[in-house]
């Protein structure tokens, strides 16, 4: 295989970015973020279990994919354990860190999705309109 043919199947490396995990106190007003997991607990007693493995006043914590991952939002305040998020529909939510594993994301993908998201959400807004 020529180098051309391999450099015109593999994207340049500043075309890709990674989302990293996010510790909460390094969340800053202004960064990207998208929710990555989300983690419930429940009642230990709910599972048929051993009690000596799983003592019936800890909770089990059970771990999810987030629904709506990828989806970036922007930090606008930060309280620990709390965080106001804004997402690119302009809408605002109030999140508990400690329920969730946030990622960082790159500015440049955060901003490319947010432009397509507007873009959607105009349309949409037009088609009711009309």
């Amino acid at each position: 295989m020529t180098a051309e043919a391999t450099d015109a199947t593999i994207p340049a490396a500043s075309d890709c970015s990674l989302a990293e995990t996010v510790a909460p106190e390094d969340l800053c007003v202004g960064d990207y973020v998208a929710i990555l997991n989300e983690i419930n607990e429940y009642p230990s007693f709910l599972w048929c279990r051993d009690p000596e493995l799983n003592p019936p006043h800890e909770p089990i914590r059970v771990q999810w994919r987030a629904c709506d991952g990828g989806k970036p939002f922007k930090v606008r305040a930060v309280c620990l354990p709390f965080v106001l998020l804004k997402n690119p529909n302009g809408k605002h939510k109030s999140i508990d860190i400690r329920g969730v594993q946030l990622v960082r994301l790159s500015r440049e993908y955060a901003k490319r999705t947010w432009s397509v998201m507007r873009k959607k959400r105009k349309k949409r807004k037009k088609r009711l309109i009309s």
